[in-house]
């Protein structure tokens, strides 16, 4: 029988025989797969001290904005999916950024993101110059730009256009995802010059397109699915290559940073083989970045909560039936998990959503409220 984990199955650590063969996505009574040398292997102590600090008085605006440039007409849930995963990572403030003629559909939908319409050359056609203008003119801590885009001329430029500093001294950090890929894979010398901070989140597929973008043969990477030394080589030297963090998708996501580093998240779910995953994740990765988190450690802990999330809904609907939109939630879960971690460690620090004892103590030790009826 398969042993059960509790909690929100969070990756094993080191020598702690937690989760059985079966729990990570294992044939019964096959060997764990070996890690890669010179990779981390990410656990709840190393991302737990990643996680962003809530200040008990902090408003929405103590906590990040982040603008979300997805989503058309054919890929509406795209953008949705951003929105509510990065409410769920903890940034106090999302704005979703769709082409103008969208915007009514898109607002009936979001609830707790606000919307900005986009000028458009043509029905959903982005107008790249216009759209940039009233980007840069937003308020915002972080960036999403891809997920459910409606391909085309205008967008790879605006892609373009995006990921250069535009002059400004401290530009906000950017995720690149799906359509936002796929413009890059198509520009020469797209990482060169000034660049803005970005966290690339390819599947193999886009990253292979990238790598052949960057006249480098997908084949000599080797095997990227099933091969993880070949998975941690190929995404640190992509790193290197393009100056910016990489996330490697697939089982046991690899996260590359341009100075060599590389972490490995534990998680191997089938569950998460479904439509609109991957746009959870940058959701997610993007909402930490908008809390002041480095690409690289908004990466890590992004992938973490993520597969965490994934974990403790294949406990709840198994390998198969799973839908991204359960996952949202249980970014929250996880992120409260690995706070209660990270508290018990670091002495009651506060670090995200608090502990039940915690408040509970803090509720004793105030002073009871004055009783009205006794005021003159």
């Amino acid at each position: 029988m398969t042993e059960r984990r509790g909690g929100l199955g969070f990756g094993r650590r080191d020598g702690d025989a937690v989760a059985s063969a079966g729990s990570r996505g294992l044939a019964p009574g096959k060997a764990e797969r070996p890690w890669p040398e010179g990779a981390v292997r990410l656990d709840d102590d190393i991302v737990g001290a990643l996680l962003p600090e809530r200040a008990a008085r902090g408003h929405k605006g103590s906590f990040g904005r982040l603008l979300v440039i997805a989503g058309s007409l054919d890929y509406a849930g795209s953008a949705l999916l951003v929105c509510r995963a990065a409410g769920r990572a903890g940034v106090g403030l999302v704005t979703l950024a769709i082409p103008e003629s969208l915007q009514p559909l898109f607002a009936a939908k979001v609830v707790e993101a606000t919307t900005m319409g986009l000028p458009e050359d043509d029905v959903e056609e982005i107008d790249p110059e216009g759209a940039l203008a009233r980007i840069l003119d937003h308020e915002h801590d972080a960036l999403v730009l891809g997920p459910g885009l409606r391909p085309g001329l205008s967008t790879t430029e605006l892609v373009r256009e995006l990921i250069a500093t535009g002059g400004e001294r401290d530009p906000a950090p950017i995720v690149l995802d799906a359509e936002a890929l796929r413009s890059l894979a198509s520009m020469t010398g797209w990482w060169e010059g000034d660049r803005r901070a970005a966290v690339l989140t390819p599947h193999t597929g886009e990253f292979g397109r990238l790598r052949a973008g960057s006249d480098r043969d997908p084949e000599a990477d080797g095997d990227l699915i099933d091969d993880d030394a070949a998975r941690v080589a190929a995404a640190r030297d992509a790193a290197a290559a393009w100056h910016q963090v990489v996330v490697l998708k697939g089982a046991r996501t690899v996260i590359a940073a341009p100075d060599g580093e590389v972490a490995i998240a534990p998680f191997e779910n089938p569950a998460l083989a479904t439509g609109g995953t991957g746009d959870v994740l940058a959701g997610a990765i993007g909402a930490l970045l908008a809390q002041g988190l480095s690409t690289y450690a908004a990466a890590r802990l992004g992938v973490y909560l993520h597969g965490a999330a994934g974990d403790a809904g294949r406990e709840r609907y198994g390998d198969s039936g799973m839908l991204a939109s359960d996952l949202p939630v249980g970014l929250a879960s996880a992120r409260r998990r690995l706070t209660g971690v990270a508290e018990r460690r670091q002495g009651a620090k506060r670090l995200g959503f608090g502990s039940r004892e915690r408040l509970a103590a803090q509720a004793e030790s105030s002073p009871p409220a004055a009783d009205p009826s006794a005021r003159a």
